[in-house]
Protein backbone atom coordinates (compact mmCIF):
# COMPACT_ATOMS: atom_id res chain seq x y z
CA UNK A 1 0.00 0.00 0.00
CA UNK A 2 2.42 2.49 1.29
CA UNK A 3 4.18 1.95 -2.78
CA UNK A 4 0.93 3.31 -4.12
CA UNK A 5 1.08 6.68 -1.65
CA UNK A 6 5.08 7.00 -1.20
CA UNK A 7 4.79 9.00 -5.05
CA UNK A 8 2.22 11.30 -3.65
CA UNK A 9 4.06 11.99 -0.45
CA UNK A 10 7.12 12.75 -2.34
CA UNK A 11 5.62 14.63 -4.53
CA UNK A 12 5.44 17.40 -1.87
CA UNK A 13 7.93 19.28 0.42
CA UNK A 14 8.79 17.20 2.77
CA UNK A 15 7.45 19.02 5.52
CA UNK A 16 4.29 19.56 4.23
CA UNK A 17 4.23 15.63 3.35
CA UNK A 18 5.17 14.84 7.29
CA UNK A 19 1.70 17.28 8.47
CA UNK A 20 -0.11 15.34 5.51
CA UNK A 21 0.44 12.13 6.71
CA UNK A 22 -0.42 13.03 10.10
CA UNK A 23 -3.59 14.78 9.49
CA UNK A 24 -4.53 11.88 7.53
CA UNK A 25 -4.01 9.50 9.48
CA UNK A 26 -5.37 10.39 12.31
CA UNK A 27 -8.56 10.33 10.44
CA UNK A 28 -8.43 7.34 8.74
CA UNK A 29 -7.99 6.09 12.55
CA UNK A 30 -11.15 7.48 13.47
CA UNK A 31 -12.85 5.16 10.82
CA UNK A 32 -14.58 1.99 12.22
CA UNK A 33 -12.24 -0.73 12.61
CA UNK A 34 -9.31 1.32 10.86
CA UNK A 35 -7.30 0.61 13.57
CA UNK A 36 -7.64 -2.94 14.14
CA UNK A 37 -7.57 -3.48 10.49
CA UNK A 38 -4.24 -1.60 10.74
CA UNK A 39 -2.66 -3.86 13.91
CA UNK A 40 -4.07 -6.85 11.59
CA UNK A 41 -1.57 -5.86 8.72
CA UNK A 42 1.41 -4.21 10.49
CA UNK A 43 1.56 -5.70 13.92
CA UNK A 44 3.09 -9.77 14.31
CA UNK A 45 4.18 -9.00 17.65
CA UNK A 46 3.93 -12.02 19.81
CA UNK A 47 4.66 -13.10 23.69
CA UNK A 48 8.34 -14.27 22.57
CA UNK A 49 9.31 -10.81 20.93
CA UNK A 50 8.72 -9.27 24.31
CA UNK A 51 12.11 -7.95 25.79
CA UNK A 52 13.10 -6.74 29.29
CA UNK A 53 14.73 -3.45 29.67
CA UNK A 54 16.08 -0.86 32.51
CA UNK A 55 12.93 -2.47 34.50
CA UNK A 56 10.84 -1.89 31.38
CA UNK A 57 8.93 -4.16 29.40
CA UNK A 58 8.61 -3.57 25.38
CA UNK A 59 6.82 -6.10 22.93
CA UNK A 60 9.31 -6.30 20.89
CA UNK A 61 12.40 -4.45 19.78
CA UNK A 62 11.86 -2.05 17.44
CA UNK A 63 10.81 1.70 18.02
CA UNK A 64 9.95 5.42 16.42
CA UNK A 65 12.67 7.41 16.85
CA UNK A 66 12.49 11.25 18.47
CA UNK A 67 11.69 13.56 15.93
CA UNK A 68 9.10 12.15 14.00
CA UNK A 69 6.28 12.99 16.16
CA UNK A 70 8.04 15.55 18.34
CA UNK A 71 4.85 16.99 20.39
CA UNK A 72 3.23 13.77 20.68
CA UNK A 73 0.44 14.32 18.08
CA UNK A 74 -0.61 10.72 17.19
CA UNK A 75 1.44 8.50 19.01
CA UNK A 76 -1.44 6.10 20.07
CA UNK A 77 -2.21 5.81 16.22
CA UNK A 78 1.53 4.88 15.20
CA UNK A 79 1.33 2.60 17.95
CA UNK A 80 -1.24 0.39 15.36
CA UNK A 81 1.92 -0.03 12.92
CA UNK A 82 3.53 -2.72 15.40
CA UNK A 83 5.78 -0.45 17.17
CA UNK A 84 7.50 -1.89 20.50
CA UNK A 85 8.01 2.23 21.81
CA UNK A 86 7.33 5.03 20.75
CA UNK A 87 9.44 8.26 21.36
CA UNK A 88 8.40 11.94 21.69
CA UNK A 89 10.21 15.03 21.41
CA UNK A 90 12.57 16.93 21.22
CA UNK A 91 10.54 18.83 23.64
CA UNK A 92 11.68 22.16 25.01
CA UNK A 93 10.16 23.96 28.62
CA UNK A 94 8.76 26.31 25.97
CA UNK A 95 6.92 26.26 22.79
CA UNK A 96 9.57 27.65 19.99
CA UNK A 97 9.25 27.59 16.17
CA UNK A 98 12.68 26.14 15.03
CA UNK A 99 14.91 27.33 12.34
CA UNK A 100 13.45 29.51 9.16
CA UNK A 101 11.91 27.04 6.35
CA UNK A 102 12.77 25.27 4.04
CA UNK A 103 14.97 23.23 6.81
CA UNK A 104 13.79 19.45 5.72
CA UNK A 105 15.38 18.01 2.71
CA UNK A 106 15.28 14.24 0.95
CA UNK A 107 18.76 13.28 -0.74
CA UNK A 108 17.07 10.78 -2.89
CA UNK A 109 20.04 9.43 -4.26
CA UNK A 110 21.82 8.64 -0.64
CA UNK A 111 18.28 7.41 1.01
CA UNK A 112 18.93 10.11 3.30
CA UNK A 113 17.19 13.63 4.94
CA UNK A 114 19.19 16.44 5.60
CA UNK A 115 16.96 18.68 8.38
CA UNK A 116 18.11 21.64 10.29
CA UNK A 117 14.42 21.71 12.23
CA UNK A 118 15.46 23.51 15.57
CA UNK A 119 13.54 21.74 17.84
CA UNK A 120 10.29 23.02 16.52
CA UNK A 121 7.68 22.21 19.15
CA UNK A 122 5.01 23.62 20.70
CA UNK A 123 6.57 22.81 24.38
CA UNK A 124 6.39 20.77 27.23
CA UNK A 125 3.21 21.38 29.01
CA UNK A 126 1.14 21.53 25.81
CA UNK A 127 2.92 17.89 25.25
CA UNK A 128 1.96 16.80 28.92
CA UNK A 129 -1.82 17.44 28.21
CA UNK A 130 -1.64 15.31 25.36
CA UNK A 131 0.27 12.30 26.75
CA UNK A 132 -2.09 12.84 29.71
CA UNK A 133 -4.84 11.25 26.92
CA UNK A 134 -2.68 8.20 26.16
CA UNK A 135 -4.92 5.32 25.26
CA UNK A 136 -2.60 2.50 24.45
CA UNK A 137 -0.16 1.23 27.59
CA UNK A 138 1.03 -2.17 25.85
CA UNK A 139 3.64 0.36 23.91
CA UNK A 140 6.23 2.19 25.96
CA UNK A 141 6.82 5.76 25.66
CA UNK A 142 9.85 7.84 25.90
CA UNK A 143 9.92 11.76 26.35
CA UNK A 144 13.60 13.40 24.12
CA UNK A 145 14.34 16.35 26.43
CA UNK A 146 15.99 19.39 24.87
CA UNK A 147 17.07 22.94 25.93
CA UNK A 148 15.27 26.20 24.36
CA UNK A 149 17.68 28.08 21.59
CA UNK A 150 17.35 31.16 23.50
CA UNK A 151 18.62 29.05 26.96
CA UNK A 152 22.15 29.56 27.17
CA UNK A 153 24.77 26.69 27.52
CA UNK A 154 25.45 27.22 31.79
CA UNK A 155 21.62 27.54 32.17
CA UNK A 156 20.72 24.70 29.59
CA UNK A 157 20.36 22.25 32.90
CA UNK A 158 17.02 24.09 34.25
CA UNK A 159 15.55 23.68 30.56
CA UNK A 160 16.04 19.84 31.14
CA UNK A 161 14.83 19.71 34.44
CA UNK A 162 11.39 21.53 33.70
CA UNK A 163 10.97 19.42 30.88
CA UNK A 164 12.06 15.96 33.30
CA UNK A 165 9.41 17.68 35.65
CA UNK A 166 6.79 18.12 33.17
CA UNK A 167 6.60 15.51 31.99
CA UNK A 168 7.38 12.54 34.86
CA UNK A 169 4.07 11.08 35.26
CA UNK A 170 3.21 10.35 31.56
CA UNK A 171 6.06 9.03 30.34
CA UNK A 172 7.99 5.63 30.83
CA UNK A 173 11.75 6.72 30.26
CA UNK A 174 13.62 9.84 29.30
CA UNK A 175 16.15 10.73 26.86
CA UNK A 176 18.53 13.93 27.28
CA UNK A 177 19.24 15.32 24.11
CA UNK A 178 22.88 17.40 23.82
CA UNK A 179 23.46 16.08 20.37
CA UNK A 180 21.53 17.84 17.70
CA UNK A 181 23.34 19.73 15.47
CA UNK A 182 20.52 22.52 14.82
CA UNK A 183 20.86 24.12 18.00
CA UNK A 184 23.78 26.39 18.29
CA UNK A 185 26.41 24.89 20.63
CA UNK A 186 24.93 22.64 22.09
CA UNK A 187 26.67 19.34 20.72
CA UNK A 188 29.29 21.44 23.50
CA UNK A 189 27.26 20.12 26.13
CA UNK A 190 28.48 16.17 25.47
CA UNK A 191 31.72 17.50 26.91
CA UNK A 192 32.46 15.90 30.04
CA UNK A 193 32.10 18.42 32.77
CA UNK A 194 28.85 20.09 31.38
CA UNK A 195 27.21 17.17 30.91
CA UNK A 196 28.17 15.24 33.76
CA UNK A 197 26.73 18.31 35.62
CA UNK A 198 23.35 18.25 33.37
CA UNK A 199 22.84 13.88 34.11
CA UNK A 200 23.51 14.48 37.85
CA UNK A 201 21.21 17.21 38.55
CA UNK A 202 18.31 15.47 36.19
CA UNK A 203 19.48 11.97 38.53
CA UNK A 204 18.84 13.94 41.65
CA UNK A 205 15.67 15.15 40.61
CA UNK A 206 14.49 11.41 38.91
CA UNK A 207 14.83 10.43 42.63
CA UNK A 208 13.17 12.91 44.28
CA UNK A 209 10.02 12.43 42.55
CA UNK A 210 9.19 8.78 43.68
CA UNK A 211 9.95 6.05 41.93
CA UNK A 212 12.80 6.97 39.05
CA UNK A 213 12.22 6.94 35.89
CA UNK A 214 14.77 5.21 33.33
CA UNK A 215 17.27 7.72 32.02
CA UNK A 216 19.23 7.95 28.60
CA UNK A 217 21.26 9.71 26.97
CA UNK A 218 21.00 10.44 23.07
CA UNK A 219 24.64 11.16 21.15
CA UNK A 220 26.23 12.07 17.93
CA UNK A 221 27.80 10.10 15.97
CA UNK A 222 30.85 12.22 15.08
CA UNK A 223 32.69 11.69 17.97
CA UNK A 224 36.46 11.34 17.98
CA UNK A 225 36.96 7.59 20.48
CA UNK A 226 38.39 9.68 23.39
CA UNK A 227 35.09 11.06 23.48
CA UNK A 228 32.92 8.00 23.13
CA UNK A 229 35.38 6.68 26.07
CA UNK A 230 34.41 9.64 28.03
CA UNK A 231 30.63 9.04 27.40
CA UNK A 232 31.12 5.52 28.52
CA UNK A 233 32.74 6.90 32.07
CA UNK A 234 29.93 9.26 32.28
CA UNK A 235 27.01 6.75 31.65
CA UNK A 236 28.70 4.90 34.72
CA UNK A 237 29.27 7.87 36.91
CA UNK A 238 26.05 9.44 36.61
CA UNK A 239 23.77 5.69 36.50
CA UNK A 240 22.42 6.20 33.59
CA UNK A 241 19.99 3.45 32.10
CA UNK A 242 20.98 3.52 28.63
CA UNK A 243 22.18 5.51 25.56
CA UNK A 244 20.95 6.41 22.54
CA UNK A 245 23.74 5.77 19.40
CA UNK A 246 23.30 8.11 17.48
CA UNK A 247 21.39 11.14 16.29
CA UNK A 248 22.24 12.74 12.50
CA UNK A 249 26.11 13.01 11.40
CA UNK A 250 27.26 16.44 9.81
CA UNK A 251 29.58 14.50 8.14
CA UNK A 252 29.36 15.12 4.02
CA UNK A 253 32.16 12.79 2.36
CA UNK A 254 30.56 9.95 0.17
CA UNK A 255 27.39 11.53 -0.19
CA UNK A 256 25.45 10.61 -4.02
CA UNK A 257 23.96 13.63 -3.71
CA UNK A 258 26.00 16.37 -6.18
CA UNK A 259 27.94 18.98 -3.96
CA UNK A 260 26.68 21.92 -5.53
CA UNK A 261 23.29 20.59 -4.57
CA UNK A 262 24.10 19.95 -1.13
CA UNK A 263 25.92 23.16 -0.52
CA UNK A 264 22.70 25.03 -1.89
CA UNK A 265 20.59 22.92 0.95
CA UNK A 266 22.93 24.57 3.45
CA UNK A 267 23.64 23.41 6.94
CA UNK A 268 21.88 20.20 8.63
CA UNK A 269 22.22 16.89 10.42
CA UNK A 270 22.09 13.69 7.52
CA UNK A 271 20.21 10.81 8.54
CA UNK A 272 19.09 7.53 6.57
CA UNK A 273 21.78 5.23 4.55
CA UNK A 274 24.72 7.33 5.25
CA UNK A 275 24.69 7.13 8.71
CA UNK A 276 24.15 3.02 9.17
CA UNK A 277 27.88 1.73 9.12
CA UNK A 278 28.48 5.33 11.44
CA UNK A 279 25.89 4.72 13.79
CA UNK A 280 26.96 0.83 14.04
CA UNK A 281 30.57 1.62 14.86
CA UNK A 282 29.78 3.92 17.45
CA UNK A 283 27.23 1.07 19.10
CA UNK A 284 30.13 -2.08 18.86
CA UNK A 285 32.51 0.69 20.20
CA UNK A 286 30.37 1.46 23.09
CA UNK A 287 29.47 -2.01 23.78
CA UNK A 288 32.83 -3.20 24.65
CA UNK A 289 34.17 -0.10 26.04
CA UNK A 290 31.60 -0.34 28.87
CA UNK A 291 31.51 -4.17 28.42
CA UNK A 292 28.11 -4.28 27.60
CA UNK A 293 26.60 -3.34 30.97
CA UNK A 294 25.15 -0.04 29.77
CA UNK A 295 21.93 -0.61 27.36
CA UNK A 296 22.36 0.70 23.87
CA UNK A 297 19.33 1.63 21.58
CA UNK A 298 20.64 1.83 18.10
CA UNK A 299 19.48 5.02 16.03
CA UNK A 300 20.59 5.70 12.91
CA UNK A 301 20.26 3.97 9.32
CA UNK A 302 18.35 1.44 9.70
CA UNK A 303 16.98 0.95 6.38
CA UNK A 304 16.20 -2.80 6.50
CA UNK A 305 15.65 -5.78 8.12
CA UNK A 306 19.29 -6.77 8.01
CA UNK A 307 20.66 -3.43 8.85
CA UNK A 308 18.45 -3.97 12.26
CA UNK A 309 19.89 -7.06 12.82
CA UNK A 310 23.78 -5.61 12.49
CA UNK A 311 23.00 -2.91 15.09
CA UNK A 312 21.76 -6.19 17.59
CA UNK A 313 25.31 -7.82 16.44
CA UNK A 314 26.73 -4.90 17.07
CA UNK A 315 25.70 -4.94 20.94
CA UNK A 316 22.88 -2.98 20.45
CA UNK A 317 18.92 -3.87 22.45
CA UNK A 318 16.65 -1.88 20.69
CA UNK A 319 16.25 -0.06 17.50
CA UNK A 320 14.49 2.69 16.45
CA UNK A 321 13.74 3.94 12.64
CA UNK A 322 13.04 7.05 11.11
CA UNK A 323 14.20 7.57 7.91
CA UNK A 324 13.82 3.96 6.75
CA UNK A 325 10.20 4.47 7.91
CA UNK A 326 9.67 7.45 5.43
CA UNK A 327 11.44 5.79 2.48
CA UNK A 328 10.10 2.15 2.96
CA UNK A 329 7.14 2.66 5.19
CA UNK A 330 5.47 0.93 8.11
CA UNK A 331 5.88 -2.76 6.47
CA UNK A 332 9.85 -2.15 7.58
CA UNK A 333 8.71 -2.45 11.24
CA UNK A 334 7.54 -6.08 9.96
CA UNK A 335 10.52 -6.47 8.14
CA UNK A 336 12.79 -5.72 11.05
CA UNK A 337 10.98 -8.44 13.33
CA UNK A 338 11.24 -11.04 11.09
CA UNK A 339 14.92 -10.23 10.53
CA UNK A 340 15.29 -10.43 14.39
CA UNK A 341 13.58 -13.34 14.76
CA UNK A 342 15.58 -15.68 11.96
CA UNK A 343 18.56 -14.47 14.45
CA UNK A 344 17.55 -16.06 17.39
CA UNK A 345 17.23 -19.26 15.10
Amino acid sequence: MYKLIKPLLFSMSPERAHHFSFDNFREICKCPFAEDITQAIYDISTPNDAVELFGLKFKNRIGLAAGFDKDALIFDEFANFGFGHIEVGTVTPKAQPGNEKPRLFRLVPDQAILNRMGFNNHGADAMAERLRDRKRFDVIIGGNIGKNKVTPNEEAVADYAYCLKTLYHVVDYFVVNVSSPNTPGLRQLQDKGPLTHILNVLQKLNQSLGKPKPLLLKIAPDMEMDQLADIADIAFSTNLSGVIATNTTIDRSGLLEKRRALEKLGPGGISGKPLTKKSTDVIHFLHKETGGKIPIIASGGIMTGKDAKEKLDAGASLVQLYTGFIYNGPGLVKECMRAIRARKK
